[in-house]
């Protein structure tokens, strides 16, 4: 991508993102679409004759519909259909209410608004006991630059040991792992053991809301307890402290969140989710991850949802989401997550523990 393209993406970005997602569409492999005018941009992935949307179009409210008519025209001039994951406020406004196109409930979005962040009660007892933890073990939290972050090894470090110890191959799309190559715009909160990273957050901005959202928070293995807890609590602190509104930690798919009964997911849907949330946990904790998120007690919940350019959301077009977030099909993707998960459980089973190698 030449320099005259990335100035293309940011303009809009810059002046415009307001969907949490909006700085996601510069992660590596989307495609980008841009108005007749160069007022807004679009990021996507083609799959299997859709045009995965990454979010929603970046533009100026007064501009929307008439963006999203010149984005799908230039779909339909291609044979293929739009796709929008991770819609919410205007655009799921603005599209759930016309008869040609069909809406799915992905699940939500904790936010908060960071100036409520240190209020007395705002935090549950065992979110301070968390950050004693890490403090009590050496742990303190530094804003690194955006220079010094994208050139360091020892982030690299931590990245990877992270991402070993997930159950499912990287993901790709709205949750690039890869990060810290491109952090332009970004703020990036690393937390230090004797001066070594042990983790790091870092926070995408969303200037039409005057927030942030939580991009990454990656936790290496020789991170205390609490490492977590307390790169989110100085984040957030930092946030405030430059006058930001809204923060959020994105998505947490299938949260038990009730909705608008006006929007219910088509039974096959929900038997389909309901599957993969009883049984799918070795591969992503979904209620783990819920639990994580409303331990720092949201000030509220945001719906997300899918939206597509067919009368009846179909199985073919959440293939194609699944697909625009690996590099491999969906059904080879869970055959190398259950591989991984079989080793991870044949190690956590037939390796001694420090205290009985220690015994031996």
């Amino acid at each position: 991508m030449t320099t005259a393209d990335t100035d293309r993406i940011y303009s809009p970005l810059e002046l415009y993102a307001l969907n949490a997602t909006a700085y996601q569409i510069v992660n590596p492999g989307m495609e980008h679409w841009f108005s007749e005018r160069g007022d807004a941009v679009i990021g996507y992935m083609r799959r299997r004759g859709k045009r995965v949307v990454a979010g929603a179009p970046v533009c100026a409210e007064q501009r929307l519909s008439d963006v999203l008519a010149e984005w799908e025209a230039d779909c339909a001039k291609h044979w293929e259909s739009p796709a929008y994951f991770g819609a919410a406020g205007r655009l799921f406004e603005r599209l759930s209410r016309r008869a040609d196109h069909s809406t799915i409930i992905l699940g939500a979005q904790p936010v908060w608004n960071p100036q409520h962040w240190a209020a007395p009660g705002a935090m549950r007892s065992s979110f301070w006991a968390q950050l004693s933890r890490a403090r009590n073990k050496g742990v303190l939290v530094r804003e690194w630059s955006v220079r010094d972050a994208e050139s360091s090894l020892e982030l690299r470090r931590v990245l990877s040991e992270w991402l070993a110890h997930k159950p499912l191959p990287s993901l790709h799309f709205l949750v690039e792992p890869q990060t810290l190559a491109n952090l332009r715009d970004k703020r990036i909160f690393v937390a230090e053991r004797n001066g070594v990273p042990v983790g790091f957050l870092n926070a995408a901005p969303v200037p039409a809301r005057n927030g942030w959202l939580t991009e990454q928070f990656v936790r290496g293995t020789n991170a205390p307890n609490g490492t977590v807890e307390l790169l989110v609590d100085n984040a957030v602190r930092a946030l405030a402290a430059d006058g930001a509104e809204y923060v959020t930690m994105g998505l947490v798919p299938l949260s038990s969140h009730r909705w608008d009964p006006a929007y219910a997911n088509p039974l096959w849907l929900r038997l389909v989710l309901a599957w993969v949330r009883a049984h799918g946990r070795r591969f992503y904790n979904f209620a783990g991850l819920e639990a994580f998120k409303t331990k720092f007690n949201p000030d509220g919940w945001e719906p997300i949802y899918a939206v597509s350019k067919e009368r009846h959301f179909s199985l073919g077009t959440l293939y194609a989401v699944v697909d625009a977030f690996s590099d491999r099909s969906p059904a080879s993707m869970l055959l190398r997550g259950a591989g991984k998960a079989i080793r991870e459980e044949w190690r956590r089973v037939f390796t001694p523990s420090p205290a009985k190698r220690g015994r031996g």
